[in-house]
């Protein structure tokens, strides 16, 4: 079976096929299909199953370019998913959530269908408990909404922690003072904020308070009023911990914990928080339960191959 698609702006197509054609291999690759491009046309030739689908997944780019928005590497992979499992994807949709970042003059989209209920999720809930593997934006994408807030005057401040889960012998160990101890533990939460306002800016505010960045023991005996508050890494916090962060929680504030239950590091006597809280705050209104998967990685490929494989061999060895 052989079908044409006609693109009728050329100022678009190199943004369909990818650089060096890149994008027409992944895809000729995925469905085992031959696809090229001949000047405004692309033709598909091959089993009437996968030109069908190709012809679907390059209409969605195509439509998805019109509209004004960039369709990349990791876009590609995640449409490409999700139509061999024959489910729908509409990244008009998905893009039209995008977070404005002002100080950057940038626009932050989600990438994923699980992003995008993640970040309706944090717009519509004071509390968001957000549980899923690395590179799926957890972070990253409540940083964005946080800082979105903070510019828009929502709130008063943003502090982010995290649990220093080697709080004991093992920092004494370490050069410096205590603050150089930790450091190194906070930097992936600086290097987000980063990407989104610049140094300068980030200094003012970090010398005034407004943003707070600190281990997570610092909140305790603390009410946090007027506040976007993300606990990273919550999967390495005890019981008591999470309750201790949680019960925080003031007058207009919005917290969001993220954390990888596959990735505790906690002693094997400890139970993490994050992972009791599931059963302990399931059935609270205004809690809202996020939960990720290797589909919404946004990495390179084979992070989702790898978690897959963590996933399998866990399974098959429980």
């Amino acid at each position: 079976m052989i079908k044409n698609i006609i693109i009728d702006n050329n100022n678009i197509i190199a943004d369909i096929v990818g650089s060096q054609d890149r994008f027409l291999k992944i895809i000729s690759k995925s469905f085992g299909i031959k696809i090229f491009a001949k000047g405004n046309k692309l033709i598909i030739d091959g089993e009437d199953d996968g030109v069908q689908r190709v012809e679907s997944l390059l209409q969605l780019i195509l439509d998805t370019v019109k509209q004004g928005y960039r369709v990349d590497y990791y876009d590609l992979n995640y449409a490409i998913k999700r139509i061999q499992k024959n489910q729908d994807v509409d990244f008009n949709k998905i893009f039209s959530h995008g977070i404005k970042v002002a100080l950057k003059g940038k626009i932050i989209y989600p990438r994923t269908y699980g992003q995008l209920d993640y970040i309706d999720s944090i717009l519509d809930n004071d509390i968001v408990v957000a549980i899923g593997p690395a590179g799926t934006g957890k972070t990253y994408l409540a940083m964005a909404l946080a800082i979105d807030y903070l510019i828009n005057e929502k709130v008063k401040k943003i502090i982010l922690t995290r649990p220093v889960v080697e709080a004991g012998e093992s920092l004494g160990y370490l050069p410096g003072t205590l603050e150089d101890k930790i450091n190194p533990y906070l930097k992936p939460l600086y290097d987000a904020i980063f990407d989104m306002m610049p140094h300068e800016k980030f200094l003012r505010l970090l010398n005034t308070n407004v943003i707070e960045i600190a281990p997570l023991a610092y909140m305790r005996g603390r009410t946090l009023n007027d506040a976007f508050i993300i606990l990273d890494e919550a999967q390495n916090t005890n019981s008591e911990q999470i309750k201790m962060f949680l019960t925080r929680i003031g007058v207009n504030s919005k917290a969001v914990l993220t954390g990888d239950i596959t990735q505790i590091d906690l002693p094997s006597s400890r139970k993490s928080g994050l992972v009791l809280i599931q059963d302990i705050l399931k059935d609270i209104s205004g809690i809202k339960f996020v939960y990720f998967s290797s589909d919404d990685v946004v990495r390179h490929y084979l992070v989702q191959r790898i978690i897959d494989a963590y996933e399998k061999y866990n399974t098959k060895n429980i």
